[in-house]
């Protein structure tokens, strides 16, 4: 395939992806904010709708910047496929992130390249896949090993999964780009010491870290330290 024919067919492949993508993203919105209301009519006790409003603004205020941000700074990390994917099955920063990254560098691509939106999406996809199946055993399974999951010795091990796998990965990505990562890292890491409350918020802290490691990548690019 010459690289016309190929630019050609990338092009329809995106085309495709994306009308696909938002027809899927447009649908699942539907069904996530009408069942509510469906169980409401069938069972004749419909939401208090003033009261919902209320509730709805005061967890929109802080998680509507949040996933702003997010799809932001994860979009070109997973490629328009994995994006649509993962924004609609969830667990992005605890699985399907780690994945498209792990993806990526076994495959050696770069972000923004066709390379790595195939990959990408493939990851993801897995990752979706497996996470479902995982999910049915444990379904399965949960009445036998509850007592084994619900074991006070194993609960500071669950607490810790999410940043001992995001630690690792983490440290292999600040390794690459020291100048740009340790003062956010540091400032994070000293604003979460004096502030513990801030520890259970980490999805906020994503605007001032990601907002300060983009202002150092600028001004370290500029006068050429990168």
């Amino acid at each position: 395939m010459d690289e016309k024919k190929a630019q050609e067919f990338l092009e329809e492949f995106n085309a495709g992806l994306h009308r696909l993508g938002r027809i899927t993203l447009i649908v699942s919105v539907i069904l996530l904010v009408g069942a509510p209301f469906v169980i409401g009519a069938v069972n004749g006790v419909m939401p208090d709708l003033r009261g919902f409003l209320s509730g709805f603004a005061k967890v929109g205020i802080i998680y509507i910047p949040v996933g702003i941000v997010e799809f932001l700074v994860y979009t070109p990390m997973m490629g328009a496929g994995g994006s649509y994917l993962a924004f609609i099955t969830g667990n992005v920063t605890n699985m399907k992130i780690p994945c498209a990254i792990n993806a990526r560098d076994i495959a050696k691509t770069k972000v923004g390249t066709p390379e790595n939106e195939i990959i990408s999406t493939l990851s993801v996809a897995t990752s979706a896949i497996v996470t479902t199946l995982v999910i049915v055993v444990g379904v399965v399974l949960m009445i036998p090993l509850r007592p084994v999951l619900e074991n006070p010795v194993l609960v500071p091990a669950f607490d810790n999964v999410v940043p001992a796998l995001f630690g690792a990965l983490g440290l292999k990505y600040f390794s690459k780009s020291p100048k740009i990562a340790v003062v956010p890292v540091l400032f994070m890491t000293l604003l979460c010491v004096l502030v513990p409350s801030m520890i259970s918020q980490t999805s906020i802290l994503i605007i001032p870290s990601g907002a300060l490691a983009l202002a150092i990548g600028y001004v370290l690019f500029k006068k050429g330290k990168l």
